[in-house]
């Protein structure tokens, strides 16, 4: 059977994927650091809730194997994929439940830090939003999420390295290339996700990155005028 390379990963998803890998250590290490950098783990969970809201709208828009009507698997396809009887390429079943659960989690961790707070200095953008017992609750389950993050972390990892040394299947280099070499003569590159798609899911970012940093609160009254001194 000839093999041949055909385009499944585009570059949105590509950049989207390494400046997620790139945020989180960055994220991970001001957060365990903590100090005066814990407002630099702010400014990189902002940046994180932007990543996150442009890839769900590629995930509507993209190309082909970006889309979650294309990768989402139902309990047929897992099934499949367990008995060995699953054929197809970008995210096999079991790695899609990996990516869903991932983008999940770390949505919820942004989601909580926005409103989250440390009894010191520092605040989230949106912590006004909510009341402080509220804010408490939230920054608690915010660590303790951490823990799951890293665990499905640890997962992919792991995944990776079964493929490249078990199954003899590189999952890095696509998404470094965009490319994969298959033996499908069925298998179709990725089609759309053009420009008009792209500066769409773009435009969902920047609004996100609006609304997750106070663009909808209201803005605290000015502070009174200051009293002239008599002139005594």
């Amino acid at each position: 059977m000839n093999k041949r390379t055909i385009r499944i990963w585009d570059l949105p998803v590509r950049v989207f994927h390494w400046a997620l890998v790139a945020l989180m250590i960055g994220v991970f290490t001001t957060g365990l650091i903590g100090g005066n950098l814990i407002f630099w783990h702010g400014r990189l969970g902002v940046a994180i809730a932007g990543l996150l809201a442009f890839r769900l709208a590629w995930g509507i828009v993209g190309s082909t194997y970006a889309r979650f009507a294309h990768f989402v698997p139902g309990p047929g396809s897992v099934l499949a994929y367990l008995r060995g009887q699953w054929t197809g390429i970008g995210h096999n079943p079991l790695g899609a439940l990996s990516v869903l659960g991932l983008l999940a989690v770390l949505l919820f961790q942004v989601g909580s830090g926005l409103v989250a707070n440390d009894d010191i200095a520092f605040e989230g953008p949106l912590y006004a939003a909510v009341s402080k017992n509220t804010s408490d609750w939230l920054t608690g389950l915010h660590r303790q999420n951490t823990w799951i993050i890293g665990g499905l972390v640890a997962l992919h990892v792991l995944a990776i390295l079964f493929y490249a040394h078990v199954k003899k299947d590189n999952l890095v280099k696509p998404m470094i290339t965009g490319t994969k070499e298959v033996y499908d003569p069925a298998a179709k590159p990725a089609q759309g996700g053009g420009l008009v798609s792209f500066i769409l899911a773009l435009a969902v970012a920047g609004v996100t990155i609006w609304v997750v940093t106070g663009g909808l609160l209201s803005a605290p009254p000015p502070p009174p005028p200051a009293q002239s001194v008599p002139a005594w």
